[in-house]
């Protein structure tokens, strides 16, 4: 029996520790979450302000602008950004089931994003994909599902600045002027609030204001007919701004996926931390009981034999 109650006493010291541990990891991932949202805050403001421009910009029916280019899908770039590293419960699997599920399909994969005024080609069959990997485990996951790996960024930051996106975003913006892909979308977890985040997979390029508008948390816009593109009047002239604005904003959205995917990334591992922790009180609370049970059934088989004993002896 002693050997018995060691052994649970062993159990219960293991658990607890791996309660404080988890508990510290919860606090880390809180405190890592308000840091992340508030970096997301903040980037939105400067997204907010180029998003009334971008949707009349988007709505540009000339000919002649590489991000505006509606063409046949046949190549799609999925920039996929998932953590480095688990303990953060569903959060990778969600992602990764989301995109499959939406790769797969040729209406919901191969078709752009365009208003309802405006008619995009039909795709050509089944498209091709390729992963931009952003973390570790976007990398495994396309390596297992066989997609084409078109590049791993597998060192990011906690805290990605707005410098550390910008090679994703020449990938992007290079591949699609150069016609190496005839669509891209970003796949992320989207921070809703502490407790939930939802996956969300948006047009990048080309262009959408649809898609612009909603990864900036906005709800999605209809062209506003009472001001058509034609009534703006551009300084020095729309040619440069679409040149120098559009990549820009492109930067921006892809920017704010990443950090909503971070903000979503420690919300999810804080939860998944919280709900360990409680997991070990409980098992805390079950080895203490059957450890003073154990103990009791010890002392009172202790206390049977001396009495035994003594009546043996009185005889």
């Amino acid at each position: 029996m002693a050997n018995n109650t060691r052994d649970i006493k062993n159990k219960i010291e293991s658990v607890e520790n791996t309660k404080q541990m988890t508990r510290a990891m919860e606090m880390v991932s809180a405190a890592k979450m308000k840091r992340a949202t508030e970096v997301e805050e903040q980037a939105r403001l400067y997204s907010k302000l180029g998003l009334e421009l971008m949707e009349h910009l988007g709505y540009i029916d000339e000919p002649g602008y590489d991000l505006l280019e509606l063409r046949p899908v046949e190549d799609v770039l999925v920039i996929l950004v998932s953590s480095d590293r688990g303990l953060c419960g569903s959060y990778n699997s969600d992602i990764f089931n989301k995109t499959k599920k939406v790769v797969s399909n040729k209406e919901l994969i191969a078709r752009h994003r365009v208003p309802a005024d405006r008619s995009a080609p039909d795709p050509n069959g089944m498209p091709n994909i390729n992963i931009a990997a952003v973390g570790k485990k976007s990398a495994n996951f396309a390596q297992k599902n066989d997609y084409d790996i078109s590049a791993v960024f597998d060192s990011m930051p906690e805290d990605p600045t707005f410098e550390d996106i910008l090679p994703i975003s020449e990938l992007a913006l290079q591949g699609y002027k150069e016609k190496d892909y005839d669509r891209i979308v970003v796949s992320y977890a989207h921070f809703e609030n502490t407790m939930s985040n939802t996956v969300k997979i948006r047009q990048v390029l080309p262009i959408s204001p649809k898609d612009l508008a909603a990864v900036l948390d906005q709800e999605d816009r209809e062209k506003n007919e009472e001001f058509p593109i034609e009534t703006y009047i551009f300084e020095p002239n729309i040619e440069e701004i679409v040149e120098t604005v559009m990549p820009r904003m492109v930067e921006v959205e892809i920017y704010q996926a990443i950090i909503n995917a971070v903000a979503s990334e420690h919300s999810s591992r804080m939860i998944a931390m919280k709900n360990a922790k409680e997991n070990a009180e409980e098992k805390v609370e079950e080895l203490t009981l059957t450890y003073n049970q154990a103990r009791q059934r010890a002392i009172t088989r202790e206390i049977s034999e001396i009495s035994a004993g003594a009546e043996a002896l009185g005889e």
